[in-house]
């Protein structure tokens, strides 16, 4: 009796798994359509701040990533939809003698952007360092609402922790970006991905 029960309990079992697989895989499409949706989206209006996160800088050049954010934020800046424009980003390397921010402030002044309207910090390491930073200094100010500007795969996780640090954020991710290949993408994506939850759990965590 028992020896025949037990093929049925095994089917049974392998039936729960492959359910239990089918679940994560439908779940992990949906995060990674969440991102993609996100990203596609932009919220660009009127706000106090933008907030252009930091990327790589080769010594005092910007990198095409980080370029492409800062030339957005001047854009968004030229168009009257806030007053001020706050970079982020520290030292990125060992011997780096700019910080990303600096390297930023200078491409924007050199295109027209008044340097009092200018804000920076030069101590962030992560986006969410970057985004506490810039919350810090918005507050300082009193200053509650800004246009967060990044890559379209990276803008669900920047509003999410902009909102944590009490922003009122509005995405606008960049219209071109450098990740262009399909690879590079795909590459992005599952890397967005992971860290919805990494911070998920972080944030659940005691």
């Amino acid at each position: 009796m028992s020896t025949r029960r037990r093929p049925g309990l095994f089917r049974r079992l392998l039936g729960c798994l492959f359910k239990l697989g089918l679940l994560g895989v439908l779940w992990l499409c949906g995060v990674a359509a969440y991102i993609a949706w996100t990203g596609a989206r932009d919220e660009a209006g009127p706000a106090e701040a933008i907030i252009v996160l930091g990327a790589a800088a080769y010594d005092a050049r910007p990198s095409p990533v980080f370029e492409q954010r800062i030339v957005h934020g001047i854009h968004l800046h030229e168009q009257g939809l806030a007053g001020w424009l706050i970079f982020t980003g520290g030292f990125g390397g060992e011997g780096a003698r700019f910080a990303e921010s600096e390297v930023a402030r200078r491409y924007a002044i050199e295109h027209g952007v008044p340097e009092d309207r200018i804000l920076i910090e030069t101590v962030s390491r992560t986006t969410r360092e970057n985004l506490e930073q810039a919350a810090m200094l918005m507050r300082e100010r009193d200053m509650r609402r800004a246009i967060v500007v990044s890559d379209p795969l990276h803008m669900a996780r920047a509003l999410r922790l902009a909102r944590g640090e009490g922003i009122e954020a509005l995405g606008s991710a960049t219209p071109t970006t450098r990740f262009r290949s399909l690879e590079s993408r795909w590459q992005f994506l599952l890397r967005e991905v992971y860290f919805f939850h990494r911070d998920r759990w972080n944030d659940l965590a005691p």
